[in-house]
């Protein structure tokens, strides 16, 4: 069976990761989380996208972005992962594939979950044990919320905006939200809707992009459906 084309729509944001091939390492150095950091802020430009929230993990990276246009995602990710690929085969003397086949994607329901996923991604490093708090991890964006500067590249969603009426209040509202966990069912929402590319959101977001999509962006229920009863059997 063909692969489903992606969920894709502009104006609407998507929660994107993408892992090394077989869980590898994608950094080698502190210098490819820079290099890594360059090539998209590029990427992002050209391809006419803005980018919310990242984390650079060891071996996969999440971001955050919204396209202004129809497949300016998948234009995002091919123009980083390229140059980047044949950077780091440079760099390392190495050969074959780095990253895994297809990256994972869903979009996201600003309303509902923008700011939840915002923190899931930058909570990456805490719920892997390699920092305290999340905003001691260098290789995200997560510094930028909390203090409101050091990333002027990155865009603030009006969820974000409408946490407080100035930056300093913004950012000090957002780094309180960053010491509350998150719940249990949010984390396995947001997993379950990545790796199965569906919509994460309201029924009412869902409906929404299934009616300008023509295809079904929820969670197919698991197993064979029930057939009728016969009324006339006892």
């Amino acid at each position: 069976m063909p692969r489903l084309p992606r969920l894709d729509l502009p104006n609407v944001p998507q929660h994107i990761v993408q892992r090394g091939n077989n869980r590898q390492p994608i950094f080698f150095d502190e210098n490819d989380y820079s290099i890594y950091l360059e090539y998209l802020r590029e990427a992002l430009v050209k391809n006419h996208c803005k980018l919310y929230a990242f984390v650079q993990m060891t071996n996969h990276v999440h971001l955050l972005a919204m396209s202004e246009a129809s497949g300016g995602i998948s234009g995002l990710m091919q123009s980083v992962g390229r140059r980047y690929v044949r950077y780091i085969n440079k760099t390392y003397q190495r050969t074959g594939t780095l990253f895994e086949g297809r990256f994972k994607s869903s979009l996201i329901d600003s309303e509902r979950y923008l700011l939840t996923c915002m923190r899931y991604i930058e909570l990456n490093p805490v719920r892997a044990g390699m920092v305290d708090y999340p905003c001691d991890y260098r290789w995200s964006s997560c510094q930028h919320h909390v203090t409101g500067s050091g990333m002027e590249w990155l865009e603030e969603p009006p969820e974000y905006r409408l946490l407080a009426a100035n930056p300093k209040a913004r950012a000090m509202a957002y780094r309180e939200l960053c010491t509350q966990a998150l719940a249990d069912h949010d984390i396995r929402a947001i997993r379950t809707h990545l790796n199965k590319d569906c919509a994460l959101g309201s029924d009412k977001f869902q409906h929404e992009i299934e009616t300008v999509l023509g295809r079904r962006v929820k969670i197919a229920p698991q197993g064979r459906p029930k057939k009728a009863r016969d009324g006339n059997k006892k």
